[in-house]
Parts: C-alpha cells; structure tokens; sequence
C-alpha cells in the first residue's frame, strides 16, 4: 500500500520512511504544501501523513482536498498538541492524529487502525470525484447531487479516465487505447467526439459551456 508523507523535517522523513518500508508501504515524499498539492492531483495513495504545519501552506487545507478526492484517511502530525488544533484536523474528516515526538509503534498501529475500516468497505479509492459528480467503482454507480446517472460502458469507461488523471490532457488517440476493449465496439476519432458529447451531455450543467471535460485545442480532452 502506498502512504502519502507530507513533512518537512528531514530527519522525521528519513526516519518515517525507512520505518514505513520495513513494515510493507510505499512512500510519496513531498517536504513543501506545493509539491504537495500536485501530488494529491496526480497521484493515488492509501493513506495521508499530514504535517500540520508547512513552510507555504498548511496541512489542514491538504487535509480537506484529500477529503474532496475520495475515501482516503488521513493522519495529522502535529507538534501542537492543544484541543483546538486537534478538533480542528478531526472537524475537517482527518481520521486521528498524533503529537511529535511520537514512538514509531505507535505510528504503525495508528496507520493500520486507520485504514482497516476502509478496506473493509472495499479499497480506499472506491470513490472517485470530478467536481459534483461522484463515482462509486465498487457499485459501478454515478451520481450527480441526488440524481442517479444512467451511463453506458462507454461513457462510464471514459468518464474513469477522466477522474482518475485529474488535470492531464489525453489526445484522440490515447483514449482510443483506454477504451478499445469495451464491449467489442468499433472506435475511431469520430466515435470519441461523440462520446465525448454524450457524456457531457450527462454530466454537465451545461453541456455547452462545459466545466468537467475540457477541449484542448489541438491536443485533446482533459478534466476541468
């Protein structure tokens, strides 16, 4: 399993990190909120370790945006261990923290306390999310506020690749290869225009003015 370590004390990371290996995981490394940041959008984890304080940002506003992609739990560390930085963190879906120093066991028991309800729902990255559209992959169910969206392989293919490469820009040709195996149908370039505006056609506010997949002229689609 892969854990995102967002910290900026070297000494913690090396330590953490070596810790982590032994006992199985993978790590993401980030030392700064930026390299944070892009990480969350680019990358898929298990779980968040989330220095609470940053050198450009803080970890509460990592936190949320872990929140806002799925079911992924998150950890604080903290060397503040006042009440209200604690009701913080837990007010904004951080599933525990814990006060630095901290005894390395611990950290473990923590780490494996937080992800086992989690996987007992299915993988913690069930829940996809692009902008108010949620997709639930254990259900194959898409949904739009309280609206059940009703999706072909297709269109429910395409709008996987989307969500789960926020922000990356994919021409005609390597959406072709994500979706050539679905169902047997034929596809070419015309065929993903037309998905393309189906899809919208379902999941935006305005399938004319889109807002969740984007044209990049002269290179292809990507997530708004």
């Amino acid at each position: 399993m892969k854990i995102l370590l967002v910290e900026d004390d070297r000494a913690i990371v090396a330590g953490l990190t070596y810790l982590l290996e032994e006992e199985g995981f993978e790590s993401l490394v980030c030392a700064s909120f930026a390299q944070a940041l892009e990480t969350i959008r680019t990358e898929d984890f298990d779980l968040a370790l989330l220095d609470v304080s940053l050198p450009d940002g803080s970890g509460y506003d990592l936190c949320k945006m872990i929140k806002a992609k799925g079911e992924i739990p998150v950890i604080m560390l903290t060397a503040m261990d006042s009440e209200v930085n604690v009701v913080m963190g837990l007010d904004l879906g951080a599933d525990d923290y814990i006060t630095k120093p901290f005894r390395v066991r611990e950290l473990i028991s923590r780490i494996n306390s937080a992800l086992r309800p989690y996987k007992k729902r299915g993988t913690a990255h069930s829940l996809l999310i692009l902008g108010d559209v949620v997709i639930d992959q254990n259900k194959a169910r898409v949904t739009k506020g309280d609206e059940d969206l009703q999706l072909t392989a297709l269109e429910y293919k395409l709008l996987l690749v989307f969500a789960n490469y926020p922000g990356r820009v994919f021409s005609r040709n390597q959406l072709l290869e994500q979706l050539w195996d679905v169902g047997g149908d034929f596809l070419n370039d015309n065929t993903i225009t037309v998905y393309i505006k189906r899809l919208r056609e379902k999941i935006e506010d305005d399938p004319q003015d889109p807002k969740l997949i984007l044209t990049v002229r002269g290179l292809g689609y990507k997530s708004g």
